[in-house]
């Protein structure tokens, strides 16, 4: 299978200009760091290689010679690229790549199979998605793919990511975040000045990850440029020239090419290119351009009219797509392309099909140079030769794109049908087609009606590909323009959606203002309306954390639903009012309604829950609060299938992370953390500053519980959190600024966790949601005493406990129990401490709390060996230890090693405490050792021949496994052994 895959050896070398043609110079280094990351692929080196420089300073070229040096070792190489003109085309680097497949794979491997129509488009009927139908999706599937290719070895190199599309940029952060678990080596390159910030910003995480390896180029090296490029010249000459160049190889080559064409031959001398002037082509002076397309000088008419051709189609370049855009026969065209070939202005197109301009600069310059009128009346023939081949309709839409300028009824409805296709896969490609129709939609009375819809999809779209503010502005304009009875509907969703966008820009007040205007414009909308803008203001007024004042009226809006025999509606406003209710601490109605809300939903088929997404969203949370985890788990992925199947990705975030709250509270840390990362993708997507900021919060807190304590990663995602988020104290902002707390106390900082937590809470925590004021209480309580203020810790646990048996909930009381037992061993009351202890764990078991039940588990065993109940006092241990190493918690496995001398000492068949390296595998005993004689992890690293990530894999293995949390800690013990 792998043979298949490779095809044939020479596309790569063919596809970068001089390749084959000048030496390689100056670039051995980086080509030894391409070689050493392809080597560590698989075996915890980086997944990806940033290569970064400006245009010209041979990125192509050095991935031409590392792709030709892997084929040769027999490693798998798909070459795909990004160009300035297919950036509204959905995954176009990673489509051009893996057309390098040859087609019997595709037929070897699901995955592959789901990925093909999507990343080359459909020619008829809609456009398959991968199961999810999500582009969220999309990418596990590509993963999934990528980890079957790299069996023996793959290397994927996409070059000028800088042009990439928004589709692309999403599924590279995907790769980035997760990387493919086999000898899988991404390679791209980009600019730096051009690089969108989604991209650096991605590239950059993964630096800190070591997930990504940064490759900077720089200008050549002048001896082994001047001398084995220009060796022929004067010395002086070719010094000129190369200091002209700043050491770039394109403008080096260019000027050199310039010099030798010149009667007679003398230095070329240009003014320093400055990276700042944009010419022809943005990064290439408007002077060099022009030497650049001085080749083009000699060609006759059809030559040029040819080569103009060839840079509008780009890769699907073929005779008898040039002869229809030059109006010439195709033996001519023929004839033609033989002269352009022995010129080298072109060569055989991508895994040898069609045919390309040999670069993208001169692609990009070509096409620029070419006049308006005439380039548009290229794309219009373009769009009109795909569309008689059946070519699939994206790239028909980028040509139409291009040309069209007035209203053409026919090339509207192709855009909107390619915006319809891709609304789920590539939404912000969705979203540019879809104002290329409004641009050329004639205002005129007759097409308001369809203005209208379009401007409402294109709206949702951009509202799913994070361009919430744009989204919000043009539902303004929709919601205020002028309209007949008729279009009720459309206004009411437009209304609907403006108000799901303003709160996810933060804008609550607004949103309830705007509802409140639509529901008393006269004559206003019907009854069934009404129970719409009734859910959607109730759902704003419950995330502003202003529930009790829309209770009247969201029971009015049951009613109203109730009679009308809607039971979507009713179920909504049911699922709302439990929320509410338990955001209020009254658990007896939220129960209620909690059960009637799910009584409908469950007995509702898949088609008619594809409206409830936001109401499973909203009752999944209410029963993780009533500590009902089953059914949140139940009813978050039967939400998960909704929202992926229909394209809701606002509420995809929402729900991933009431399932990582589920695996969390119930201890399952592993599983918690793949649900909170798949959540951050789709939440950075949205663009919402609240929930990112909720979801980086709850994924510091995850990371908390799977490293030591001490770790300062889940304490830097905290940081990352507090940059993000804004300061309101709206549902997402309260809690996020909680579980910052919760991060701030692992961390070791009971200061700055006591502060955040009263910042966010305000006097008693009064603002903090009622059902979840114990257990901050019980992070109050810690973090007083840790603080040696006594008095405020026992104030704070008295509370607790009062708000824990009002709530009637038994994790709840466990939290008010484990609190006072803080307090009663400060005391020194070790019996009372003891027993309160294992009643929390009794309670914490009963809930299925399992994370808070090892916590009462192993702090109270200790207490109870003290009192001489040693038996229990070791079934406490063992359980607690037990269940935490079965849910990944590895701070929690850190105190189990902590306080076992305190439970066991050296006897009843437990290991030795007294020797807490003796359970190191040979490998981190090597790597104990190394830290312990000062080593950093790059110097342990390249020592053992290992990533500096594989390393600090290894160091965080050994944390958990010795208790320690720091290098000075871990140095000691191994410096105390060697002592015994």
């Amino acid at each position: 299978m792998m043979r298949e895959l490779r095809g044939t050896p020479g596309p790569i070398a063919d596809r970068t200009p001089l390749a084959g043609r000048t030496p390689f110079v100056s670039r051995a280094t980086e080509l030894e760091w391409l070689d050493w990351a392809m080597d560590q692929s698989g075996r915890g080196g980086p997944a990806v290689v940033d290569i970064t420089g400006e245009a010209g300073i041979g990125k192509s070229r050095l991935l031409t010679e590392f792709g030709v040096r892997a084929r040769r070792r027999g490693v798998t190489v798909l070459f795909g690229r990004a160009t300035e003109y297919e950036r509204h085309s959905p995954f176009r680097p990673f489509a051009d790549a893996f057309a390098d497949l040859e087609p019997q794979a595709l037929r070897g491997f699901e995955a592959l199979a789901d990925l093909a129509p999507v990343l080359r488009g459909a020619a008829e009927g809609p456009l398959r998605v991968p199961e999810g139908r999500d582009r969220f999706g999309l990418h596990r599937t590509m993963t999934e793919a990528l980890r079957h290719l790299g069996g023996e070895r793959l290397v994927v190199i996409l070059e000028d990511l800088h042009w990439a599309d928004p589709a692309s940029l999403e599924m590279l952060d995907h790769l980035v975040r997760h990387p493919v678990s086999s000898p899988v080596l991404l390679v791209v390159s980009r600019r730096d000045r051009q690089a969108p910030t989604a991209l650096a910003a991605s590239l950059t995480r993964g630096l800190d990850t070591g997930a990504v390896l940064r490759i900077p180029l720089g200008p050549l090296d002048e001896q082994a440029c001047v001398e084995e490029l220009a060796g022929d010249l004067p010395s002086a000459w070719a010094a000129e020239i190369y200091a002209a160049s700043e050491g770039n190889p394109l403008y080096f080559l260019a000027l050199l090419q310039a010099h030798k064409g010149a009667r007679p031959p003398q230095p070329v001398l240009v003014a320093s290119p400055n990276p700042d002037v944009l010419g022809i082509l943005e990064g290439i002076p408007a002077g060099l351009g022009a030497l650049l397309l001085d080749e083009l000088s000699p060609l006759g008419p059809l030559e040029r009219r040819t080569v103009e051709a060839a840079a509008v189609l780009g890769d699907r370049t073929t005779a008898d797509l040039l002869g229809a855009l030059t109006g010439a026969p195709v033996t001519d065209i023929r004839s033609t392309l033989g002269e352009l070939m022995r010129r080298d202005l072109l060569r055989p197109g991508p895994g040898g099909r069609g045919l390309t301009l040999r670069h993208p600069v001169i692609r990009a310059l070509v096409h620029n140079s070419i006049e308006p009128w005439r380039r548009e009346e290229y794309h219009r023939l373009a769009a009109a030769e795909l569309t008689r081949i059946g070519a699939p309709v994206a790239d028909r839409a980028h040509h139409l794109d291009q040309s069209v300028t007035g209203w053409d009824a026919e090339a509207a409805d192709v855009l909107t049908e390619a915006a319809e296709r891709t609304a789920t896969t590539a939404p912000a490609a969705s979203a540019h087609w879809l104002g290329a129709v409004l641009r050329i939609l004639p205002n005129t009375p007759e097409h308001l009606a369809r203005r209208r819809e379009l401007m409402l999809s294109r709206a949702r779209v951009l509202g799913v590909s994070g361009g919430l503010k744009e989204s919000r502005d043009l539902l303004r304009q929709l919601i205020d323009m002028p309209g007949t009875q008729d279009d009720d509907a459309v206004r009411i969703s437009a209304v609907a959606l403006c108000s799901l966008m303003l709160r996810n820009l933060d804008e609550y007040r607004e949103a309830e203002a705007l509802l409140r205007r639509e529901l008393a414009r006269k004559p206003g909308p019907s009854r069934a309306q009404r129970v719409e803008l009734g859910l959607e203001l109730g759902t704003a007024a419950v995330f502003a954390s202003r529930y009790g004042e829309v209770r009247a009226e969201l029971a009015q809006t049951l009613e109203a639903a109730r009679s009308l025999g809607d039971e979507i509606g009713e179920a909504s406003a049911l699922s709302l009012a439990a929320m509410g209710e338990a955001y209020a601490g009254d658990m007896a109605a939220s129960r209620k309604f909690a059960a009637l809300a799910a009584g409908l939903v469950d007995g509702l088929t898949d088609s008619d829950v594809a409206r409830l997404c936001e109401s499973l969203v909203r009752l999944g949370w209410t029963e993780a609060f009533q500590e009902n985890f089953a059914d949140t788990e139940r009813h978050a992925e039967r939400g998960l299938a909704v929202a992926r199947r229909t394209g809701q990705l606002y509420m995809l975030s929402q729900l991933l992370l009431c399932k990582a709250y589920a695996h969390f509270s119930t201890c399952r840390i592993t599983t918690a953390m793949e649900l909170v990362d798949e959540a951050e993708s789709v939440a950075r997507a949205v663009g919402s500053s609240d929930l990112l900021g909720f979801t980086l919060a709850l994924r510091s807190v995850i990371l908390a519980q799977a490293y030591p304590q001490g770790d300062p990663r889940p304490l830097a995602v905290a940081e990352n959190a507090a940059s993000v988020a804004g300061n309101s104290h709206t549902w997402w902002g309260n809690a996020y600024k909680s579980l910052l707390a919760y991060a701030a106390l692992s961390s070791g900082d009971p200061h700055r966790a006591r502060d955040v937590m009263l910042e966010a809470g305000g006097k008693d925590l009064h603002r903090l949601q009622r059902s979840m004021r114990p257990n901050h209480l019980e992070l109050l309580v810690t973090a007083s005493l840790a603080t040696g203020d006594t008095a405020d810790a026992e104030r704070w646990a008295e509370l607790a406990h009062e708000e824990a048996s009002r709530l009637g909930l038994a994790a709840k009381r466990a939290a008010g129990l484990r609190s006072l037992a803080q307090v009663a061993q400060r005391r020194g009351d070790v019996a009372a401490a003891a027993r309160m202890y294992a009643e929390a764990a009794r309670l914490n078991r009963r809930s299925g709390t399992t994370l808070r039940e090892v916590q009462s588990l192993l702090f109270g065993a200790p207490l109870m060996k003290a009192v001489g109940e040693d038996a229990r006092a070791h079934a406490m241990w063992r359980r607690g230890r037990r269940l935490a190493a079965d849910g990944g918690a590895g701070m929690l496995l850190g105190v189990a090693e902590r306080v076992r001398p305190k439970v066991f000492g050296a006897a009843d068949g437990q290991p030795d405490a007294s020797d807490p390296l003796s359970g190191l595998t040979s490998r981190e005993r090597e790597i104990a050792d190394l830290v312990t004689e000062g080593l950093t992890s790059k110097e342990v690293a390249t020592k053992l021949h290992l990533s500096p990530r594989t390393v600090e894999g290894y160091l965080g293995r050994i944390y958990r496994k010795t208790g320690v949390s720091s290098r000075a800690a871990l140095a000691s013990l191994v410096a105390g052994r060697s002592r015994r």
